[in-house]
C-alpha cells in the first residue's frame, strides 16, 4: 500500500482572467498537504496541464513538491480559438496573475516559489521573471524558447509574406513548418497519446500565433544578460525545434550568479514529457536535485532574516 505521504492529490478549477475570459487551472499537492516549496508550471506551445504535465507534477509531489498549472488562452481547456496567441503579453499576464494570487496567500507568503517551463513555457517563465525581477526564487527551464530553430522557420522572405498576411487573415493555418510532434516528442507512446488528446493542437500554426513566438523568441535571444534569478536550463542535444545553442548562451550570458546548464546527448525536444523513460528518470533526477538545493538556500536565507531581525528588536529594548 502507497505511503499516505507520497499520495498526489489534485484539484482543478476555471476562473475568469482580467479580460473576461474563462480560464481552467489545476492543483496537485501532497496528500498529507505539507510541501517544500510551490512549482508553477508553464506548458508549452499547443499543449496543456491537466494530462500533458500530470506525471512531471506527480513527479515532483511525490519529492514534495504543491504544483500548480494553467492553461493559457487558446490553449487546452481554457476559453479561445484553438492554437492561437494573440498576444502573448496576455498570457504572461494571466500566469503572472493567477501565480501571484497563489503565492500572496497567507499559508504560502513563506514558501520558496520556482518557474517551471518548457519550450514556450521557458520563454512565458523568462518574461514572468522580467514582469518581476526579484519575485521569484528561481526556475527551471525545459528547452526554452529562446531562439526557433532554424530547420522549423521559412526562408526570411516568407517570413516577411507571413508577419504581413498575419494582419489580415490572423487565425488561418498557413505557417509552412514541419510536423513539431514528430520533432518535439521522442517517444511513440508519447507522440500518440499527444494526437489523440483533443485538448493539444496538431495543426500547422496559426499566422499570429507564429508572428507572436517569433517576435518573442527574437525579443528574448536579444536580452539573455537581464536573467538574473537563479535558473536551471535543461536541453536535448538533438533538439529540432528549439535552439541547443543558445540554452547555452543563456547559461553564459545571464547575470545570474546561481546558474545551472545541463545539455543531454541524444535526447530530443521534450524533456519533461515526450522522451525515453529512461531518460525522463535522468531529466527529473537533475532536477529534483536543484530543487532540493534551492529549497535550502531559502530557508536558510528565510532564518538569517529573521535571526538579524529578532537581534535588531533585542537591541532596540
Amino acid at each position: 500500500m502507497e505511503n499516505q505521504e507520497n499520495t498526489v492529490k489534485y484539484e482543478e478549477e476555471y476562473i475568469v482572467n482580467s479580460r473576461g475570459i474563462k480560464v481552467f487551472t489545476c492543483r496537485w499537492f501532497p496528500a498529507n498537504d505539507q510541501s517544500k516549496a510551490l512549482v508553477f508550471l508553464c506548458h508549452g506551445y499547443g499543449m496543456e496541464c491537466s494530462i500533458s504535465m500530470r506525471d512531471c507534477a506527480s513527479r515532483l509531489v511525490k519529492a514534495g513538491y504543491e504544483v500548480h498549472g494553467i492553461d493559457c488562452e487558446g490553449h487546452g481547456k481554457s476559453s479561445g480559438l484553438l492554437g492561437l496567441v494573440s498576444d502573448f503579453d496576455n498570457l504572461v499576464d494571466d500566469l503572472s496573475e493567477h501565480f501571484t494570487n497563489i503565492c500572496e496567500m497567507r499559508e504560502n507568503r513563506k514558501t520558496t516559489r520556482i518557474l517551471m517551463g518548457e519550450s514556450m513555457g521557458g520563454a512565458t517563465a523568462l518574461r514572468l521573471h522580467r514582469k518581476k525581477p526579484d519575485y521569484w526564487d528561481g526556475a527551471i527551464l525545459i528547452a526554452p524558447m529562446c531562439k526557433i530553430a532554424d530547420d522549423m522557420k521559412p526562408n526570411p522572405v516568407v517570413i516577411k509574406i507571413l508577419t504581413s498576411l498575419s494582419r489580415i487573415i490572423p487565425t488561418w493555418k498557413l505557417t509552412p513548418t514541419p510536423d513539431v510532434v514528430d520533432l518535439a516528442f521522442r517517444d511513440p507512446k508519447v507522440r500518440k497519446e499527444v494526437r489523440t488528446n483533443r485538448y493539444t493542437y496538431k495543426g500547422r500554426p496559426r499566422l499570429q500565433t507564429s508572428y507572436q513566438l517569433y517576435t518573442v523568441s527574437l525579443d528574448l535571444e536579444k536580452r539573455l544578460e537581464e536573467v538574473s534569478f537563479p535558473f536551471l536550463v535543461l536541453h536535448g542535444e538533438d533538439d529540432k525545434v528549439t535552439d541547443p545553442s543558445v540554452s547555452q548562451v543563456l547559461y553564459e550570458s545571464a547575470r545570474a550568479v546561481d546558474k545551472t546548464f545541463k545539455l543531454y546527448p541524444g535526447m530530443w525536444h521534450s524533456l519533461s514529457y515526450g522522451e525515453l523513460p529512461q531518460n525522463l528518470d535522468t531529466v527529473f533526477s537533475d532536477i529534483l536535485e536543484w530543487l532540493e538545493k534551492r529549497c535550502f538556500s531559502r530557508t536558510a536565507k528565510w532564518e538569517e532574516q529573521q535571526k538579524r531581525a529578532n537581534d535588531q528588536l533585542n537591541c532596540s529594548t
